[in-house]
């Protein structure tokens, strides 16, 4: 009964945004929304990554606008983690996924702020935000976009439940709003199937690739920059506080890594001295040195002190089937934009 509350409660609060478009607040600058109708774990951050950086590529000046979940220090205003050039703001004022985004793609802006509108403002008056990327964005309908992408895995949606019964923010029905699907693990023609069931009229499939593993220098660790990481088929622990760890050690394990051990933390964990002392001993009990986690929980363990055990990040790319379809969409985004809100750099 609750989810079936919630799911009416979400419903109405769109539907009375929708009845009046003109109460949206719009940014000067197209606005693309990147999110998803379930609670976390849906490979957001890789896409949002792979947009910016074709944005950066094409001569764009993309701004990354957060609301930077699960923050320290719940700032006031604007906190600008990066101004496209350097990065500004450490994680207790960022965030970890903002601070994340900001390290993998150094040519975007990246703004956090639980009003985005401000944020986005900010971004076009003080640092020549062309283009914004709202990060997690399918539920603020406050804000006008331009395009909105929903991220989803095959049957996440249709065969879901809304919160607190399952992990959907919305009912099923929300996700023929958006203009572009993204389902990840999926083929084109899985994918399209997937649209076509949902209402979604353009779809493509995202794989993502696992980068090689790079060291993780955490705050005070007397640990070689060059230390040499584990190749695929070496022994390796898995560590990591995100949404959806399992998807994060099947993908190590089928890269080839043979995963011995496992340490999983809630979301967004701020790592302490006791859960580094468990990671440690479980590398201990299983006879192996090297530990594997995400981006995201890197930039926490870097803040968390001394580490026992050499660390590595394991960067995450995605790739698109077909190749085209969603920087496509965004073009077409950019090139109306263009004959009514002129972009400074643009190309298209």
């Amino acid at each position: 009964m609750l989810d079936i509350l919630y799911a009416e409660a979400a419903r109405w609060r769109r539907r009375a945004v929708e009845r009046h478009p003109d109460r949206r607040r719009r940014l000067a600058r197209p606005v693309i929304s990147v999110g998803n109708l379930s609670v976390g774990g849906t490979g957001k951050s890789p896409v949002v990554a792979a947009l910016a950086r074709w944005l950066v590529d094409r001569g764009e000046r993309p701004a990354i606008l957060s609301r930077g979940y699960r923050r320290a220090v719940d700032a006031p205003g604007v906190v600008v983690v990066s101004d496209g050039h350097a990065v500004r703001a450490g994680l207790d004022r960022s965030g970890d996924e903002p601070l994340m985004l900001a390290r993998a793609v150094p040519g975007a802006a990246v703004c956090v702020c639980a009003d985005r509108y401000l944020a986005g403002v900010l971004a076009e008056r003080a640092l020549g935000a062309t283009v914004h990327l709202l990060d997690d964005g399918f539920q603020h309908v406050g804000l006008a976009r331009d395009l909105d992408v929903l991220m989803t895995t095959l049957g996440e949606i249709p065969n879901g439940r809304v919160l607190p019964r399952g992990r959907l923010r919305e009912g099923a029905d929300a996700a023929a709003r958006a203009h572009v699907m993204v389902v990840m693990g999926a083929t084109a023609g899985a994918a399209a199937a997937e649209g076509w069931t949902l209402g979604v009229g353009l779809a493509c499939g995202g794989s993502p690739t696992l980068g090689l593993p790079e060291p993780v220098m955490a705050r005070g660790t007397a640990a070689e920059a060059h230390l040499p990481p584990p190749e695929p088929g070496a022994r390796v622990v898995v560590t990591c506080g995100i949404a959806n760890p399992r998807r994060f050690i099947d993908e190590v394990t089928a890269a080839g890594w043979r995963v011995v051990g496992e340490v999983v933390f809630p979301d967004h964990r701020r790592f302490s001295a006791r859960d580094i002392a468990r990671i440690s001993a479980t590398a201990a009990d299983a006879g192996v040195s090297d530990v594997l986690t995400t981006d995201k929980d890197a930039v926490r363990f870097e803040a968390a002190g001394p580490l026992p055990f050499p660390l590595f990040r394991v960067p995450m790319t995605v790739s698109f089937d077909p190749p085209a379809l969603l920087f496509d969409s965004v073009a077409a985004v950019l090139r109306a934009a263009g004959g009514q809100r002129p972009l400074a750099g643009s190309r298209s």
